[in-house]
């Protein structure tokens, strides 16, 4: 069973990674600071370290350097924010193996972890007991991978939910480009996956490639591919995401983050559907179904200048626009049971559900990081919890502070019957909860319920 040493000073995704790596046949351990990684190590028998960028002492550089010094050959993966893709690189640069970026992504990083190991066995000598990390590091592959066997989700019951998954439906079997609009957090990778499952080329594969994390000098041979030698690094051939695709999905995530170079090599790609790997004159024949998604507003990039209008109507021969969690809220009951579910085998608990307190919360909150919020939330409340059931101790402090919205007078009849069953629906027909996301007292709601003849909304 191979050891991996995780250094990350957040405990509780450190416990988080521990437990779930354990129940992926690893042996993990954790220790939150460069010192007590520098001691670890020492100690040896690590077959892969897992550290994050920022620790409280020195930076995962340091480590990387140290390891390199005292001849310590285990391959490491370095955690980075987004915005740290420069430190990324230079980590490459010191000897990691591979980077990923926060928030992790456990499929991608499970990929990665069996990579590392792989390489680095592949690169020992026969005799050698113990994995031994390639003198040189490897370039980083930006691409995500497979998704995992099964692609569970649930489809909300909201109206916007429903219509979108009722476009998803529409589109799939198609052969149009789609566009994916949406928030950070609102599952736009989840909906670019059920596209490539309920589509003609759902036997094939789907590569993912996160262009927010792609280095202006390795986009080339990201999307394209190279050959060995032909340049820096380069120290054999490489498949880039176009060929790695092919009869495939191609997904390019946050693709609003392309240089406006790469988004010239992307698109004659696109239109030639022939692509050229770096350092060869060979032209390689594609056929990719394209589907990309942003956060951003592409028709104001090309108005700045910074997006091409060729490009954009290229990948935009559909639009999906994802909801934000706050216009589903009558779903977030039903989407925080199924995230307690997922958590609780994660982490091998028996939480049975949220108490009515801490579902109120949950529910009148804003979550501006959407669906990922909320399903982080219930990851750490599900850790948290003592009881059979989540309460408000439980959760973040940011979620129980929250003020509620002002509740709009009720008025209009029609709006009023409207936002009646929307909270019933929203409290899961707790009639005390929903007079509290109305701002208005029980007794007040019961009125109304008679007035309506909605009694029997429960």
């Amino acid at each position: 069973m191979e050891r991996i040493l995780i250094v990350d000073d957040d405990l509780t995704f450190a416990l988080m990674l521990r437990t779930w790596l354990s129940k992926r046949g690893f042996d993990a351990a954790s220790v939150s600071s460069v010192a007590a990684a520098r001691q670890a190590l020492s100690a040896g028998g690590h077959a892969l370290v897992l550290s994050d960028m920022r620790l409280p002492d020195e930076d995962g550089i340091a480590l990387l350097e140290w390891m390199a010094r005292e001849g310590i050959a285990v391959p490491a993966i370095v955690m980075t924010g987004y915005a740290e893709i420069g430190n990324a690189v230079r980590s490459m640069k010191s000897g990691a193996s591979d980077y990923i970026a926060k928030p992790v992504n456990p499929e991608e990083l499970l990929r990665k972890i069996r990579e590392a190991l792989d390489k680095s066995l592949s690169t020992a000598p026969a005799d050698t007991p113990a994995p031994a990390a390639s003198p040189k590091p490897a370039k980083p592959d930006l691409r995500r991978g497979p998704a995992a066997d099964s692609l569970r989700y649930i489809e909300g019951r909201s109206d916007v939910a429903k219509r979108l998954y009722e476009y998803v439906r529409l589109v799939a079997p198609t052969p149009m480009s789609v566009l994916i609009n949406g928030a950070s957090g609102t599952g736009k990778e989840h909906i670019a996956r059920l596209i490539h499952r309920t589509s003609r080329r759902a036997d094939r594969p789907f590569v993912a490639v996160d262009c927010g994390a792609i280095p202006r000098e390795l986009a080339a041979s990201e999307f394209f591919g190279h050959v060995k030698g032909s340049f820096t690094g380069a120290l054999g051939d490489k498949t880039g995401a176009f060929e790695a695709a092919n009869g495939g999905t191609l997904f390019l995530d946050e693709v609003g983050n392309l240089t406006y170079e790469t988004q010239v090599q992307l698109l004659r790609a696109l239109q030639e559907r022939r692509i050229r790997p770096v350092g060869t004159t060979r032209e390689i024949p594609v056929d990719i179904r394209l589907v990309a998604a942003t956060n951003e507003d592409l028709e104001a990039a090309i108005a700045q200048g910074t997006f091409r209008a060729d490009l954009y109507h290229r990948i935009n021969e559909f639009t999906l626009r994802m909801p934000a969690l706050r216009q589903m809220a009558e779903d977030i009951r039903l989407f925080a049971e199924f995230f307690l579910d997922e958590a609780n085998r994660l982490l091998e608990k028996e939480i049975v559900g949220f108490d009515e307190e801490a579902m109120a919360l949950l529910v009148r909150y804003d979550w501006p990081g959407n669906l990922r919020q909320l399903k982080n939330t219930v990851m750490s409340a599900t850790l948290l919890a003592a009881g059979e059931y989540i309460a408000v101790r439980d959760l973040p402090e940011e979620i129980v502070r929250a003020e509620a919205p002002a509740a709009a007078p009720l008025r209009d009849r029609a709006d009023e019957q409207e936002r009646i069953r929307r909270a019933l629906a929203a409290a899961g027909g707790n009639k005390s909860q929903a007079a509290r996301l109305l701002g208005v007292d029980r007794k007040t709601l019961y009125n109304k319920l008679r007035q309506y003849g909605m009694e029997e909304a429960e």
